[in-house]
């Protein structure tokens, strides 16, 4: 049984990190659950504190991933219409690649302000800083889900 969780935990871990940068999995919470099927091994390889604080730690990322660019594209002026734009600029940019994942939030968030009748330096401004909002929350999961991997290795180990 303890080969099945832990090749369970793996595959959570997996999509955890590919949940950091595809905003159709919830990644810290899928990182949390890999480390969570190590609580139900023969003999647990993590205690109950430790599950606590990486669960706060995942709720609190799960939160800052949100707010982050609605606060960046906010201190810019910016409109929610440039967080709409920017979250389906990078659901669009997926389908490109890598390119598309960078520019796509970009580009959507110009196109919200645009949208909302900001003239354009203003647009491309809160664009710019809607992306860092956006960038910064996909590399603060992603260090989560390597952290959470790198942990799950070391308590089997």
């Amino acid at each position: 049984m303890d080969t099945v969780l832990i090749i369970i935990g793996a595959l959570l871990l997996v999509g955890g990190l590919l949940g950091s940068v595809l905003p159709v999995l919830p990644g810290p919470p899928l990182s949390f659950l890999g480390l969570l099927t190590l609580r139900f091994l023969e003999t647990p390889a993590i205690g109950d504190n430790g599950l606590i604080i990486w669960g706060l730690i995942a709720a609190f990322i799960t939160i800052l991933d949100y707010y982050l660019p609605v606060w960046t594209a906010g201190r810019m002026g910016g409109s929610k219409l440039a967080v709409w734009g920017a979250t389906l600029g990078l659901i669009l940019g997926l389908f490109l690649g890598p390119a598309g994942v960078i520019l796509g939030p970009l580009l959507g968030a110009i196109t919200g302000e645009l949208l909302a009748g900001k003239p354009f330096d203003q647009a491309f401004r809160t664009g710019v800083w809607a992306f860092i909002g956006f960038a910064g929350g996909i590399l603060v999961k992603i260090v989560y889900a390597l952290a959470a991997g790198f942990k799950f290795v070391y308590l089997l180990v």
